[in-house]
């Protein structure tokens, strides 16, 4: 997509109302964290470590879910300064948090953002104080409740967002829904591995692309900004138009990275999702396009515990020799121009359109 010149000068702008308002939605979550401890302490000091989990956790992060809110918020005639979409973006980073620290437990990953994840970390704590019990349930159990917290603070956040009216209230609502479906058909999918029609594979990966990633990373914190703002639905319309496409090209590159990239980068060992055995859209391609010894090696190796690093690098060319890895990029290709032609279509002013255009690049062009 070529946007007039007149959108592309307002980038930097955007760039830096971005920023700007990414830091206010750490700052916020900082302080509301630090409150959070404190409250949590009363009860008892040992307990602020499930909080100190969730303070390091969301600590990072590029704050993209907040800034497609801000976006979408901005373009429905919002204003910048508005504290309650910051509100928003707070409570879309909590939500976000409880949704990594149940995924990293449910695919046993041991990695996040290059730290240990949270049910590692306290697997460590419990070795470290000499615990008695299994410090393996021990680290889950505690993420368990550390996730279970993390939706709760979401939620007492989000509801102390004075604007929002039911639209904004009924996005919140069948958000958490639909990661929750969406993380369901993924556990599915591991399980039932091969027994499914191979036929159907990529339809399933693309449908858990949607409810457990897509949805929640772009689409709603977009119509939630919009809707806060009071966007009719011919604008919410045309923000999903945009948004979900965008959406499914960034998970789809998460798994593209999930087996070829770089740990030094992406903060997770290399083929880590063949470990966890994801049967995401790239493997689903494989088992239309690989020949059958592949196809048997990928279906009795793929999430085995004591798959090999060999057998990674085996898998992985296997991937990239049948057409998966090729049909994967075509397919974050074709989903990256329907968004920008859908972009081209907003009805919003052009410092907003600037802004989405610089959000759709920070989703399409990353690396990590």
């Amino acid at each position: 997509m070529s946007l007039p010149e007149s959108i592309v000068d307002l980038t930097p702008q955007a760039e830096e109302l971005t920023t700007s308002y990414s830091q206010r939605v750490a700052d916020n979550l900082e302080v509301f964290l630090a409150a959070k401890s404190a409250e949590v302490g009363q009860i008892a000091s040992s307990a602020v470590a499930l909080v100190d989990a969730i303070k390091d956790l969301t600590g990072g992060g590029k704050k993209l879910r907040p800034a497609f809110a801000f976006w979408g918020f901005i373009g429905a005639g919002g204003q910048p300064e508005n504290e309650d979409i910051v509100k928003v973006g707070v409570a879309l980073e909590l939500f976000q948090a409880a949704a990594l620290i149940h995924d990293d437990l449910i695919d046993r990953s041991d990695t996040r953002r290059g730290k240990p994840s949270v049910h590692k970390r306290f697997e460590a704590q419990h070795r470290e104080l000499k615990l008695d019990g299994d410090a393996q349930h021990y680290g889950g159990a505690s993420a368990i409740l550390a996730g279970d917290l993390c939706l709760s603070l979401s939620e007492e956040v989000f509801a102390s967002v004075e604007s929002a009216g039911a639209s904004a209230r009924t996005i919140f609502n069948q958000m958490r829904t639909q990661v929750m479906a969406g993380q369901y058909l993924d556990i599915l999918e591991e399980s039932a591995g091969s027994s499914y029609d191979p036929e159907e594979a990529v339809r399933r990966a693309r449908n858990i692309v949607r409810y457990k990633s897509a949805k929640y990373s772009t689409e709603n914190p977009f119509l939630l900004g919009g809707a806060l703002a009071g966007a009719d639905e011919e604008l919410l319309s045309s923000y999903r138009a945009f948004a979900l496409p965008l959406g499914e090209a960034f998970q789809l590159r998460d798994d593209v990275l999930g087996v070829f990239g770089d740990p030094s980068i992406t903060g997770k060992p290399s083929g880590d999702d063949l470990r966890e055995g994801k049967r995401t859209e790239l493997i689903a391609h494989a088992m239309l396009l690989a020949d059958d010894a592949s196809k048997q090696l990928i279906s009795a190796r793929l999430g085995a515990p004591d798959l090999t690093p060999n057998e990674v690098k085996k898998i992985s060319a296997i991937l990239e020799r049948c057409g998966a890895l090729a049909k994967t990029e075509s397919n974050i290709a074709e989903l990256t121009s329907d968004a920008l032609a859908a972009l081209e279509k907003i009805p919003a002013n052009e410092l907003a359109l600037a802004g989405m255009s610089f959000l759709s690049d920070a989703v399409t062009k990353r690396n990590k």
